[in-house]
């Protein structure tokens, strides 16, 4: 299978959102924005005069004079989060070009984090996150050896295409470079790089377990505010993402704590722990899509109570609890803790999801197969 002719699940409902406003498209780098961004032009070839990337030396004086090309319907703006007046300079664009163009603004995290603000794009746009490639992407009945592939290789076009360990490995090593040397450096008023670095090489092994920020902060021996600080840089860059607790009034949960993943689930070491990283970034890409498209408030959370019973995730939609899941990467009997919060929170459908092949119920608890569970709730 080629990136180039791998439909992603969010063209249709930008193409039909194009008629009307803006789309900004942001998520991780190397995420298949720009290929998705060309497709939506009808191309492949970032050559072509619609598609216009700020850090082109050719293109980034014409924009900044107003000049957009000629006879174009549909343009691609392309890492123009780096101007630091973007806002403003889009803004101008949209007002005077607005009825004959339409504007697809493709770029990282800094398109999410400065529209959080009041900005002069409000009513202008749709904001639309993509993802990494997901079971329901690969087909509509995946198979356990796209499981396998996508928990070997992660979710990325090109080590997932690619699909062997060598060019996974120097990817990954390329990647985090350009984020750390790169994006941070452009984005970011951060001088100890380094230390940030080290800080990304650590989150690894906390995925699925409640963050300590003090106990990062003595391993590398800066201030509390500073790691949660760097950690909020690194949300905002797409490296790591972190869920609340969700809380019901007949259970002592946790209020503090959050729970730490990747969206490279491929980095998190073992079986267990990466797996429970890919269901979380299944299940936090079809919150993300029913927001983008639907408009739903949707959140993704763990049940944690002080006597560490713990389900690893609810999606709550508009403030009510509409399912769990929790991971396991056996077939056994579902988890006590589950009829404990059964009868103690609002969730009503509870799943224990695993690698395996066996599909039962027990004691009112879906045991399904990983790839069952996401055909029938139809994840993205």
């Amino acid at each position: 299978m080629e990136t180039n002719t791998l439909a992603r699940y969010l063209a249709d409902p930008i193409r039909d959102d194009l008629s009307r406003k803006m789309v900004f498209l942001g998520g991780p780098r190397q995420v298949g924005k720009t290929t998705l961004a060309l497709a939506l032009l009808g191309t492949n070839d970032s050559r072509d005069p619609a598609y216009l990337n700020w850090d082109s030396p050719r293109v980034r004086p014409g924009l900044l004079r107003g000049e957009l090309p000629p006879g174009e319907s549909r343009l691609v703006l392309d890492e123009i989060h780096k101007f630091p007046r973007w806002r403003n300079l889009i803004k101008g664009l949209y007002d005077t070009e607005g009825d004959r163009v339409s504007f697809l603004i493709a770029g990282s995290a800094r398109l999410d984090h400065y529209r959080k603000g009041g900005d002069s794009l409000q009513g202008r746009y749709h904001y639309y996150r993509l993802h990494p490639l997901t079971l329901g992407e690969l087909t509509s009945d995946s198979s356990p050896a796209d499981l396998d592939a996508l928990m070997q290789f992660g979710g990325f076009p090109e080590p997932f295409l690619a699909g062997n360990t060598r060019t996974w490995r120097r990817w990954q090593r390329e990647r985090q470079s350009r984020i750390l040397y790169e994006d941070l450096r452009d984005l970011e008023n951060v001088r100890e790089v380094a230390l940030v670095e080290l800080l990304a090489e650590a989150l690894p092994d906390r995925v699925g377990s409640p963050l300590s920020i003090r106990s990062l902060s003595e391993d590398l021996q800066v201030a509390h505010e500073t790691v949660a600080r760097w950690l909020a840089i690194l949300e905002n860059l797409f490296v790591c993402f972190r869920i609340p607790p969700f809380g019901a009034p007949r259970i002592r949960a946790v209020k503090k704590e959050t729970k730490l993943y990747l969206w490279d689930w491929s980095q998190a070491p073992g079986k267990g722990p990466r797996f429970e990283n890919l269901v979380a970034c299944h299940l936090l890409k079809y919150c993300h899509l029913l927001e983008d498209t639907q408009g739903y408030r949707m959140e993704l959370r763990f049940v944690r109570d002080t006597d560490r019973r713990e389900i690893d995730f609810v999606v709550v939609r508009e403030n009510e609890p509409i399912f769990a899941v929790e991971c396991k990467s056996g077939e056994g009997a579902p988890s006590r803790a589950i009829e404990y919060f059964r009868q103690r929170t609002p969730i009503k459908n509870f799943y224990q999801v695993h690698l395996g092949k066996r599909d039962y119920v027990s004691n009112g608890t879906r045991v399904v197969p990983f790839t069952t569970f996401c055909q029938e709730l139809s994840l993205p």
